[in-house]
C-alpha cells in the first residue's frame, strides 16, 4: 500500500501540506558546500525578523517515507516556530506539461497550476528548494516545474537594451536543501557540486535571488535513525531563523 502526503488544497499548493508533529531541537554539526558549519550552529535566541517564506519540495516521489519530505517538514515546523508566514509547493502532486519549444518558454501562456505556483513565488521572500540528487542534478520532475515557473517576463526580462536581462526577482533569498547517497565531501571536492551551483548561480541568481544558500546532506541510504534525526533538528533550526 502507497502512504501519500497529506494534501492541502489543490495540486500540492497550500499553507500546511504536512501532517502535524513534534518539533525537533538539537545543535549538531552540519556541512554545507563552501563552507562548514552553516547550518543550525547560530545562536537561535538571535533577533529575528518574519519573513514570507515558500517551500518547494521537489522530490517526484509524493510517498511520506521518503526523507526528503520529513526534511520538508522540519523546516515548515521551525518556520512556524519562529513565527514566519509559511506556504508550500509539492511538486509531485502538481499537473502540468512538459516544455517542449522555445517559443512555449518564452510566450506560452502557463498552466493553471503553475500560475498559482508563481503567485506564491511572488509572494515569498525566502524560498527552500529541497530535493534528491538524482544522476548527477536535480530530478526531471523538479527541472521541468522550474522551466515552467521562471518564465520569461516572470522571472526575468529579456528585452534589456543593455543586453543583460533584467531580474524581474530581487529582493529575495533562497536555501537550496539537496540529499544523496554519495558523501558531501565526495560531492563538494571530486564533482565540485556542479548541479548545485548550477542551480545556484544559473536560474536563481538569474532571476534576483540573493544569498543563495545551501546543505547538502550525504549518505542518505545508511543514515542511522539518530543521524536522520540530528539532521532534521538543523533543518528545523534554519526553519526557525528564517534562512
Amino acid at each position: 500500500m502507497r502512504h501519500r502526503l497529506p494534501r492541502h488544497g489543490r495540486c500540492g499548493i497550500g499553507a500546511n501540506p504536512y501532517s502535524k508533529g513534534e518539533c525537533l531541537g538539537t545543535n549538531a554539526d552540519s556541512r554545507c558546500p563552501g563552507r562548514e558549519a552553516q547550518c543550525g550552529q547560530q545562536d537561535a535566541r538571535v533577533l529575528r525578523v518574519s519573513k514570507r517564506i515558500l517551500i518547494i519540495d521537489g522530490h517526484p516521489d509524493s510517498r511520506a517515507e521518503r526523507y526528503v519530505h520529513a526534511l520538508s517538514k522540519a523546516y515548515f515546523d521551525g518556520a512556524r516556530l519562529g513565527g514566519h508566514e509559511v506556504r508550500s509547493i509539492i511538486v509531485s502532486e502538481l499537473q502540468f506539461p512538459l516544455l517542449r519549444t522555445s517559443e512555449d518558454f518564452r510566450d506560452g501562456e502557463a498552466p493553471e497550476s503553475i500560475r498559482r505556483c508563481q503567485e506564491l513565488i511572488a509572494w515569498a521572500n525566502h524560498i527552500v528548494i529541497l530535493f534528491p540528487l538524482w544522476l548527477g542534478s536535480m530530478p526531471a520532475l523538479l527541472k521541468a516545474f522550474l522551466e515552467q515557473a521562471l518564465r520569461p517576463g516572470f522571472a526575468f526580462d529579456e528585452s534589456a537594451h543593455d543586453g543583460f536581462p533584467k531580474k524581474l526577482l530581487s529582493g529575495r533569498s533562497a536555501r537550496i536543501i539537496v540529499t544523496m547517497g554519495m558523501p558531501a565531501l565526495f560531492y563538494r571536492w571530486y564533482f565540485r557540486a556542479h548541479s548545485l551551483r548550477s542551480l545556484q548561480r544559473n536560474v536563481l541568481r538569474f532571476c534576483g535571488f540573493r544569498p543563495v544558500n545551501a546543505c547538502v546532506v550525504g549518505m542518505v541510504e545508511s543514515m542511522t535513525s539518530a543521524q536522520r534525526g540530528e539532521w532534521l533538528a538543523k533543518v528545523q533550526q534554519l526553519g526557525l531563523r528564517g534562512e
